[in-house]
């Protein structure tokens, strides 16, 4: 549109249904001053232009940014690297610069902060502790459990792996507050004890740390203890919340046990009354000295712990593993046991009752005649015995089958974790080949791009390719150390594994199978389950037959006997022997009666599980 000498950019924006497709716009009519129309493409050039959909600015200048996020590294060491990456390799144009914002920003402005509030913060600390203690030689002292207490907390963090942040800072300042009133408890008994008359240093220092070791462990405790979640922390806010707890917590810990053993050190040295026993005085410094070598000495078996050694690997093949898996696998060993249990079992089935024997005097004949001794033993009949013996059986059966099963499913979960094992450690070593191909790609990409033979355009295609290359190696080792991991737990073995088989070979698919799975597995065991159902209905319908019972007596004549009022004269000591034949006829049966209707009930349940079972197993 043109007013005068000036000239502005038109824009028009149409409905929806007037802009899908770019004829739409060619073939809008414009009107002429004599009233005909001519299409928009007579007198215009419709095309597809790209343009920035915002110009940002600020300051009144235009302001082009770039947003990341940084994982495993702190922001400061970040920015001063591609500062100096830009300073070497970015040439703007004049009147162009660049700037640092956000978390940064954040940081520059917080370190300034941090470098008036930490002096400030230090300064009040030692003029209360002048106040409180009227000594400057005793505030010194016990401003010594600062810089213990920053020893724990700069040795936590490097522990975790953690950058120092703002957050630690802050935890710091905390940190030297508590460590601090550590120490104002300690002096402070100390001073106590000598006012009350205890004019020993050595004995006024054993007594106060032995009076104050509660306090200070349970001010150290507390403390900790409530900073501990803080530390744990995974959910929102925990990248601000986990540094200043972990400066904290292992302040603390430095600052407690170091309290408890170099402040009593030091307050026997500096107080000036320890002089005429320099040898224990010695003894004490060497037990610090030798605290300190023994603290720094575990921190760094600590770190040594963190750093993961070459173990030595364990070549394998398919069928070792196969084999090893049949002999470690916990879950075959868990199956084997129950198969064993239940043939155990098998011996039971033959269960008799036990034997009475009973010892009887006659009463009658005032005991003096009639003594005896007797044995009954009851019996079953044979068909319940035989109905056991089948249970028991076909319980034995069911355990076998269920072992089968797991026996196929850990030899698939071998073979499966095995190939993905052999398939991750193949394709590491194709990557890496790769990886030493596309790193000289790059390379020269770069020279070329150096020397002007090329655009950028190739460098960064080269470079793209190989971080891309750098990524897969990572994800196939991640992989490769899941598939081992798996593969380890099937053989129940802590060894690192190498495949040996690393010629990868193409796993055959056969489609072919029986419809009616007549030899699977899992149907004989669902058929089994069958069996054993039918066998208990078979054992509670045995249970409704008699029992019967066998005994024997033998009966001790002392005197004269005459059981028919007949004359009879028996010698002395006559012995008379006797048997019994028995059956207990089960008269009331309605409680039997119900164990079997049960027992249908429960073989028709199974049946009807079984049907469901293969059922959806040919649907599978």
């Amino acid at each position: 549109v043109f007013e005068g000498e000036k000239r502005f950019d038109m824009v028009i924006r149409l409905q929806k249904e007037l802009r899908t497709d770019m004829s739409d716009i060619k073939n809008l009519y414009v009107p002429l001053p004599n009233g005909s129309k001519v299409p928009l493409s007579e007198v215009a050039t419709v095309t597809l232009k790209n343009a920035p959909s915002q110009v940002s600015r600020e300051d009144g200048k235009r302001r082009i940014f770039v947003g990341f996020n940084v994982r495993g590294r702190d922001v400061e060491s970040v920015v001063k690297e591609i500062q100096s990456l830009l300073a070497q390799k970015l040439k703007l144009p004049s009147g162009y610069y660049t700037t640092y914002g956000g978390q940064f920003e954040n940081l520059q402005a917080a370190k300034k902060r941090l470098s008036v509030a930490v002096p400030v913060a230090l300064l009040l600390i030692i003029v209360l502790l002048y106040f409180t203690f009227n000594s400057i030689k005793q505030s010194l002292l016990i401003f010594t459990a600062i810089p213990l207490a920053a020893i724990g907390g700069v040795f936590a963090l490097l522990i975790r792996g953690m950058p120092f942040s703002i957050s630690a800072g802050i935890g710091f300042i905390a940190l030297f507050g508590v460590a601090v009133l550590n120490g104002i408890v300690l002096i402070s008994q100390f001073n106590f004890l000598k006012q009350v008359g205890v004019t020993d240093i050595y004995e006024r220092v054993r007594q106060g740390t032995l009076v104050r070791l509660r306090p200070v462990i349970l001010t150290a405790s507390v403390a900790s203890l409530g900073f501990l979640p803080m530390a744990l922390s995974t959910s929102a806010g925990a990248e601000v919340q986990k540094p200043l707890a972990t400066v904290v917590i292992g302040g603390l810990i430095t600052a407690t046990i170091l309290t408890l053993i170099v402040l009593p050190v030091l307050y026997i040295l500096f107080s000036g009354e320890g002089k005429k026993r320099k040898m224990k005085t010695t003894t004490i410094t060497n037990l610090v000295i030798f605290f300190i070598t023994a603290v720094f000495l575990f921190t760094n078996s600590s770190f040594a712990q963190l750093v993961p050694t070459n173990r030595e690997t364990k070549p394998i093949t398919l069928q070792n593993a196969l084999n090893t898996a049949s002999q470690n696998n916990l879950q075959l060993k868990s199956a084997n046991l129950s198969v064993q249990q239940q043939s155990a079992l098998q011996r039971t089935a033959f269960d008799v009752p036990r034997t009475e024997i009973t010892m009887q005097q006659d009463a009658a004949d005032g005991g003096g005649q009639g003594n005896s001794i007797g044995i009954v033993q009851p019996f079953a009949l044979p068909a319940v015995y035989k109905n056991q013996a089948k249970l028991l059986q076909q319980q034995t059966l069911l355990t076998q089958k269920e072992r089968s099963i797991v026996q196929f499913d850990v030899t698939r979960k071998v073979r499966l974790a095995y190939i993905n094992f052999q398939y991750s450690y193949e394709r590491i070593k194709l990557l890496n080949s790769l990886d030493s191909i596309y790193r000289k790609f790059k390379e020269r990409a770069e020279l070329r791009q150096q020397v002007g033979e090329t655009s950028n355009l190739e460098k960064y295609t080269a470079q793209n390719k190989f971080y891309e290359i750098q990524l897969l190696i990572k994800q196939a080792k991640i992989d490769m150390r899941t598939s081992e991991l798996l593969l380890q737990q099937l053989l129940n073995t802590k060894e690192t594994l190498q495949p040996v088989d690393t010629t990868l070979v193409k796993v055959p698919l056969d489609f072919t199978f029986d419809t009616t799975l007549s030899s699977h597995p899992q149907r004989a065991l669902y058929q089994q389950q069958l069996n054993v159902a039918n066998a208990e209905l078979q054992l509670e319908k045995s249970k409704r037959l008699p029992d019967f019972n066998v005994g024997y007596f033998h009966q001790f004549l002392i005197k004269g006997f005459d059981p028919a009022k007949i004359t009879r004269e028996y010698t002395p000591n006559t012995r008379i022997g006797g048997f019994q034949i028995g059956t207990n006829i089960p008269l009331f049966f309605g409680a039997q009666r119900a164990r079997i209707n049960a027992a249908k009930i429960n073989t028709t349940l199974v049946q009807a599980q079984v049907e469901t079972a293969i059922s959806g197993l040919q649907t599978q």
